[in-house]
């Protein structure tokens, strides 16, 4: 990371969309319970919140452009595959894999993501981790372990869930590489707005097909004993824990490269077992707690070791007039 200037305003707005970033992605898990309760399958309720999200910033995504469509048709590329393996992909693996594993299991290999961004970085750009990169790496993987209490249920590994958890870690790991890239000239809007319409049409031709059960209903969602309407967390889904969710962590991406935010994001499933308190009522048990402090202990050595490593990333000139705007 530089250490101009420059570099510690960026890199403080970097960790300031990151933690937004992590914290409205948090937020999905607890209100999709509350939708899959009430009679929601789980390829509606993320088919749903893709296409809110995606109808939210399609406009904002086309004015980032400034009518540049130059830009995007160079990058259309990155964005079909942001869509498939970023959006559509993490997730839909992420639905066969509980259908084989217990969700901690699954959510254990797709949250191995910032190891496969280590990989990536250091096989194909030669950013080999440092020493404390590594540590820290290890020591959020075993916070993992404790915050999702993986061994607690003695549940066994089924080979074909472990394939798909692993295809979803695949995904997730594409979303911060693509998601960080700054030579592409695509505004976080523009990649944001069109990765979600790739992800939601391929959503909406797996339902189409039968490959992903597409049940709704239109009864109360109930949390924490209280009754809300269906569209209230659906809504919220689309449009916080959807659309500002990928626009702040391609932002942070930027900024932070996609190593040290792939990182960060662990501080999702921090958040993930907070909401579950504050709206499930799921208290949080006490190995639970350990595992969030070795997480976010972890994220902090992984910085440590990535300011030993000059990372300069350039800022682009789209990125800061997106941010202008807000």
């Amino acid at each position: 990371m530089s250490t101009s200037p420059s570099g510690a305003p960026r890199l403080a707005s970097g960790l300031a969309f990151a933690l937004v970033s992590a914290l409205t992605f948090g937020v999905s898990g607890a209100l999709a319970t509350g939708l899959l309760a009430s009679g929601w399958s789980a390829g509606a309720a993320v088919g749903a919140r893709i296409a809110i999200a995606a109808l939210v910033l399609v406009v904002p995504g086309v004015l980032a452009l400034r009518g540049d469509w130059q830009v995007l048709r160079r990058g259309s590329t990155l964005v079909v595959l942001y869509g498939l393996l970023g959006v559509a992909g993490a997730q839909l693996c992420f639905f066969y894999a509980v259908g084989y594993l217990d969700v901690g299991v699954a959510l254990l290999l797709e949250y191995t993501a910032p190891l496969g961004v280590v990989a990536w970085m250091w096989l194909r750009h030669q950013q080999r981790p440092t020493r404390l990169t590594v540590v820290g790496a290890l020591i959020a993987a075993g916070g993992l372990v404790l915050l999702l209490e993986v061994f607690s249920g003695g549940s066994s590994l089924d080979p074909v869930g472990v394939a798909w958890g692993l295809a979803a870690m695949v995904g997730a790991a594409a979303y911060f590489v693509i998601g960080g890239d700054t030579d592409n000239g695509l505004p976080p809007l523009t990649l944001a707005a069109g990765g979600l319409v790739v992800g939601g049409v391929t959503l909406g031709l797996a339902g189409a097909i039968g490959v992903l059960p597409m049940d709704v209903s239109t009864a109360p969602v109930t949390y924490r004993s209280t009754d809300v309407a269906w569209w209230v967390p659906l809504l919220t889904l689309g449009v916080v824990a959807a659309a500002v969710a990928y626009v702040t962590g391609i932002a942070a991406a930027r900024r932070l490269g996609s190593r040290l935010a792939s990182f960060v994001a662990l501080v999702e499933v921090v958040a993930a077992v907070l909401f579950a308190w504050l709206l499930l009522g799921q208290l949080p048990h006490a190995v639970q707690v350990v595992g969030g402090v070795l997480v976010l202990s972890g994220v902090v050595v992984v910085k440590l070791g990535e300011t030993a490593v000059p990372l300069v990333v350039e800022p682009l000139p789209e990125l800061d007039d997106v941010d202008s705007r807000g």
